[in-house]
This record gives C-alpha cells, sequence and structure tokens, in this order.
C-alpha cells in the first residue's frame, strides 16, 4: 500500500455515501499484493466499502457481496491491479481448508498480481501474507453511523 493512505487510524462514517468515499480513497492507495481483511457484524457495510475500494482502484464490474460465489474477480480498466473480492464466510463454513478453497477457484489472476479484499476473514486469511491490512467496521447505536478502524500488520 502506498504511505498516502495512513497505515493505521479510525474514522467515523454518518452516511453510506461516506463509507464510499473512505473505500475510494483507499483503494485509490492500494497495490498488487495487498490484503485487506474486513471485520464487523452483518450489515456493518462491509461490501459497501468494498465498493468504494473498487471506485478508488478503477476495477470493471458491479460488486455485490460474494456470499453464493466465494469470490468474485473485477479486472482493472486502469491498469492496475485486478480486485479479488472474498466472502470468507463461506470458506470457513463449508471447508476443513479455507485456503486451499481459495486456491482451488480457478480465478483468472494470481492473487499475488492482485489486491483481495475479504469479508468475514479474521483468523485465517491472514495466512496469505505476510503484511495485511485489518479493518474493523462497527455500528454506533446512538445515530448507526460507521465507524471504521484500520491497522497495517506485517
Amino acid at each position: 500500500m502506498r504511505s498516502d493512505f495512513p497505515h493505521e487510524g479510525t474514522r467515523t462514517a454518518a452516511t453510506v455515501d461516506d463509507t464510499y468515499a473512505l473505500g475510494e480513497e483507499l483503494g485509490a492507495a492500494l497495490e498488487a499484493g495487498d490484503l485487506v481483511i474486513l471485520d464487523g457484524p452483518l450489515g456493518a457495510g462491509k461490501t459497501a466499502f468494498t465498493q468504494g475500494i473498487a471506485r478508488g482502484m478503477q476495477v470493471k464490474g458491479r460488486v455485490t457481496s460474494p456470499t453464493f460465489v466465494i469470490a468474485r474477480e473485477h479486472p482493472s480498466i486502469a491498469g492496475g491491479p485486478a480486485l479479488v473480492h472474498v466472502d470468507a464466510y463461506r470458506l470457513l463454513d463449508h471447508s476443513d481448508d479455507p485456503l486451499g478453497e481459495l486456491d482451488g477457484l480457478d480465478l483468472d489472476t494470481d492473487i499475488d498480481s492482485a489486491v483481495v479484499v475479504a469479508e468475514w476473514g479474521g483468523g485465517f486469511m491472514e495466512r496469505l501474507s505476510d503484511s495485511y491490512l485489518f479493518v474493523s467496521i462497527n455500528r454506533d447505536a446512538e445515530d448507526d453511523s460507521r465507524v471504521f478502524s484500520w491497522k497495517w500488520v506485517n
């Protein structure tokens, strides 16, 4: 990840547009080989955040939750890396070897030359890379805004 995005921080997104904007800011800083692990409860905004990342990366295709297909690949329209969007919950739920399942999906892109964004990936997706960005998304109980906390782990 390029240094123009803070390697650690917290930000509140009051609206879904704020969520998209933060994701877009991060997406513009991501590079091939980056792994982003998203953690948060159901409905926290993981897919909306990934949609913003996709905008920032300038990739092709509609970004939706990959729940039933496990992973979706979105090629770049600007000469950058592809985005591989993974629903790691499905991998955990249906496999004794979740990383082997991901490898067996026959994606067109080598994940080392793409950016991988994994929803629900905490606890095992870290094994894909020596370093990764861990993003925690929580809802504020009072106003339903989203609180994003992130840290680059080496």
